[in-house]
């Protein structure tokens, strides 16, 4: 994801901040710029592309001073350019912003923006905050920031100079961000690995914090100005522990980063107000008789969720196919198909291949996307990123929960389209998927508990995962996780199956997880909860707060927050992906790079 650095001191600002954005290119990025404040005046260059390129382009610039900000930019709203690219600012070009994040408000805060005169110069969603803050500006830019940030909503790390002032105003919201304390220097970044050559004294941002930093020191306030006392933290990572935010495996911190994965992935798009979602796709959904969606691993386990939603709220038949599958089957394809494929990388070579073979048959093409710039995005028609960021762990976590949001907003976009979904049913809908983020963050509390039961199960040979309907490829998602970084044999059934052989399994040695939070089928997942106790298997139910029925079949119950039945996958999925996160983890297993795998697969 984007990466912040910002530098106040005696060194020169450009070498910091570059040096900083280097250490954070792991996190991923389009585009890249610097600003730095030379002679008395704020001097911007940005360019798209690697940070050589922009490195390469500083060699043309004068850019000596010792106070500055600089970015790398994971693109969202708008194409990776030159203009895009941060920092942001205006026509006057005395205030400059960077901002991580979504700012969701921004099309009506544009819009009122240019009809009091305001020039915009990019399509970004970031660029409504320095025209905001350039108007709110009397000679307090503390103040012109907070009262900006009264006007806006979404998720932000922001970060804020003025050539007339030496000091770098920040706030945060959702996006993380950190200041480092030096002596006679004082920086900010969105992640510790910028600051450690620097500093290892820190300060974590809360959210709903304010600072202003300068050469002397940091003062830290809430959004309305009221001083706030934050913790001096002293850093002992390794530079590699840092790039993983402290975690001990890059899964744990994907794991810890969706809570923000989902604000990026639907931020900006959902607009309940007018029932609808806005995704900037050129295709006519209305044009569509059927869907085909393909993919592998994982992303196949979404396309699943995704057959269930626009199945049930665009009312069009859908069929899913495991990739490598597809074009061997001679699919029925005509130009009233619509081909939807997903995948993290964009250069998984079986779902290429099945796009492709969806093209020839005359099929519209969508690519349901993280990478930028993948093969698949120069072959499909139309591409929805999901915008998980760089995905490192070779068990996908992140880019799955992404992959779900981007279904139902894409079921949402059909309904719509198609008359199949009323106003109010979208709208009620829309409110639900705009919790996920707040639900998943609660469901990342469940850890201490989950890793309690995984300790008690991990010399377990087998597992068996059930869920009906929606949450059935939930629970093959749970024991696809489980396989692929603990080697414990795991088999996934959905539920009603249980009866038709792999009942067999079970004995008093089977964990069996099932899927039981509430939703219309809530009575049959708990008949086959009791047929499992009854033949000794040993229960860990998923199931909803509030649940006391469950607990009465139920070795263990994980209690997850309640949403729509049919949004219940992106909030159960967390305990099942910790499950297998800590199983492996007392097994001892290598979690990031587990044996015979690997990220991509691009050779059949």
């Amino acid at each position: 994801m984007c990466g912040i650095v910002g530098y106040v001191g005696f060194r020169e600002a450009s070498e910091v901040i570059l040096d900083g954005l280097k250490r954070l290119e792991y996190r991923g990025y389009d585009s890249a710029g610097i600003a730095v404040k030379v002679n008395g005046h704020l001097e911007v260059v940005k360019k798209a592309g690697k940070l050589q390129v922009l490195a390469d382009s500083l060699k043309e610039h004068n850019l000596s001073g010792q106070f500055g900000v600089g970015h790398t930019r994971w693109a969202t709203h708008g194409a990776p350019t030159d203009p895009n690219a941060h920092p942001h600012t205006t026509e006057k070009g005395d205030i400059v912003v960077i901002h991580n994040g979504i700012i969701e408000n921004y099309l009506p805060l544009k819009e009122g923006l240019i009809a009091r005169g305001h020039t915009f110069t990019s399509e970004t969603d970031s660029e409504v905050l320095a025209h905001l803050i350039e108007e709110k500006y009397r000679g307090d830019l503390v103040e012109a920031v907070r009262l900006a940030l009264a006007e806006a909503y979404g998720a932000y790390a922001l970060v804020v100079a003025h050539q007339d002032h030496e000091e770098i105003v920040v706030a945060r919201t959702v996006s993380p961000l950190v200041i480092g304390l030096g002596e006679g220097e004082n920086f900010v970044a969105s992640d510790v690995p910028a600051l450690l050559p620097y500093t290892r004294r820190v300060i974590f941002l809360h959210d709903g914090d304010m600072a202003v930093v300068t050469r002397e020191g940091v003062k830290v306030t809430d959004l309305a100005g009221n001083p706030v006392e934050r913790e001096v933290v002293t850093v002992e990572w390794s530079l590699e522990a840092a790039e993983k935010g402290g975690h001990p495996h890059y899964m744990l911190k994907e794991i810890y980063e969706q809570p923000r994965v989902l604000e990026n992935t639907l931020g900006g798009r959902l607009h309940e107000e007018e029932a609808g979602v806005e995704l900037g796709l050129k295709l006519d959904p209305t044009h569509y008789d059927k869907v085909h969606i393909v993919a592998c691993g994982t992303a196949y386990y979404a396309a699943w969720v995704g057959k269930y939603l626009l199945e049930a709220l665009a009312r069009v038949p859908v069929e899913i196919d495991v990739a490598s599958e597809y074009r061997y089957r001679d699919p029925v394809v005509d130009d009233k198909t619509l081909a939807i494929c997903i995948s993290q990388s964009g250069e998984t070579i079986d779902t290429l291949e099945a796009i492709r073979e969806a093209k020839r048959k005359g099929a519209g093409t969508l690519g349901v996307i993280n990478a930028k710039g993948s093969s698949i995005t120069r072959e499909v028609d139309d591409t929805l990123y999901i915008h998980a960021g760089p995905e490192i762990g070779v068990a996908s976590t992140k880019a799955y929960i992404a992959m779900l949001a981007a279904m139902a907003m894409l079921a949402v976009w059909m309904g719509r389209a198609r008359g199949s979904l009323d106003e109010k049913t979208a709208r009620e809908f829309l409110g639900e998927m705009r919790k996920l983020p707040r639900l998943v963050e609660e469901a990342l509390e469940l850890r201490p508990q989950v890793a309690h039961i995984a300790e008690k199960y991990h010399q377990a040979q087998d597992y068996l995962f059930l869920g009906r309907h929606i949450q059935a490829p939930t629970a093959y998602e749970g024991a696809l996780k489980l396989k692929e970084i603990s080697y414990i044999h795991a088999e996934a059934y959905p539920a009603g199956e249980m009866k038709h052989g792999p009942i067999a399994l079970i004995d008093e040695r089977l964990p069996v997880v099932v899927l039981a939070t509430q939703s219309p089928f809530y009575e049959k997942t708990v008949s086959n909860i009791q047929e499992v106790r009854a033949r000794g298997g040993r229960v860990i139910a998923v199931a909803t707060e509030g649940d006391t029925e469950v607990k009465k079949f139920a070795q263990d119950v994980i209690y997850v927050p309640q949403t729509h039945h049919l949004l219940a996958p992106v909030v159960s999925v967390v305990p099942l992906q910790l499950l297998a996160y800590e199983t492996a983890v007392f097994l001892g297993r290598d979690v990031d790079q587990p044996r015979n795998l690997a990220k991509s697969v691009t050779v059949e």
